[in-house]
């Protein structure tokens, strides 16, 4: 039987702490909560890892950039297991210096030919960003540019996504696109829930991790699919 790749190994650890986070985030328990810091921070360094040790990966265009977002979102990750304000402000804020990173290998491999999906990209957040702007107005002042900034890193990364040159492998520009559009429905739903929908079932939260995780994951495969090995 051949032996599993290191990579492929750091994958199943990372599917098995996305699975026991997404169900300790939604229990409505104390004590599931304060599991996390058991699962929550070990999320990106393991997929890190795995994205690090994949050979596929070593020539990708993408790797470099992947890692950098995906070091910004472990400094999210640990800001938003804070609560109050500010830890919600510093996790946005490196949250979005993680989306400037994946814009900005998407547009550096980019096709010569613009390709349909900004527009349509473009429309949606101009349709669901000024709800939850509003509502994060409403709950502090302060928040409001920040989401609003946020929001549109966030729909700029999924436009971007629909940028990448078509001479790289198709899986990995369907991962890529996939995780973006993954990635902006994660962080809906959040705000909805911290802005807009104040009784939300704690279950709520799973639905965010789930996708934030798989999101991740799908991000992270792209950039290890768009190399050449």
């Amino acid at each position: 039987m051949p032996r599993l790749l290191t990579s492929t190994k750091l994958k199943l650890a990372y599917a098995g702490l996305a699975i026991a986070d997404t169900w300790l985030a939604g229990s409505a328990h104390p004590r599931a909560h304060q599991a996390r810091v058991l699962t929550k921070p070990l999320l990106m360094p393991t997929l890190m890892a795995s994205l690090v040790t994949n050979p596929k990966a070593a020539d990708s265009p993408l790797r470099s950039s992947t890692l950098v977002a995906q070091a910004a979102g472990w400094g999210g990750d640990l800001a938003l297991m804070g609560h109050g304000t500010k830890p919600f402000a510093i996790g946005s804020g490196s949250f979005a210096v993680g989306h400037a990173a994946y814009i900005t290998g998407f547009l550096s491999h980019r096709g010569k030919k613009a390709q349909p999906g900004p527009k349509a990209v473009a429309g949606l957040w101009a349709t669901t960003a000024p709800g939850m702007v509003f509502g994060a107005y409403r709950e502090d002042k302060v928040l409001a540019p920040a989401i609003a900034g946020y929001s549109a890193m966030l729909a700029g990364t999924v436009a971007a996504a629909t940028q990448l040159d078509p001479a790289l492998p198709a899986s990995a520009r369907r991962a890529t696109l996939l995780g973006a559009g993954l990635f902006m429905l994660s962080d809906s739903v959040l705000g909805t829930r911290k802005f807009l929908w104040r009784n939300a079932p704690a279950r709520v939260e799973s639905v965010v991790m789930a996708t934030y995780t798989a999101a991740q994951f799908l991000l992270s495969e792209g950039a290890a699919r768009a190399g050449r090995r």
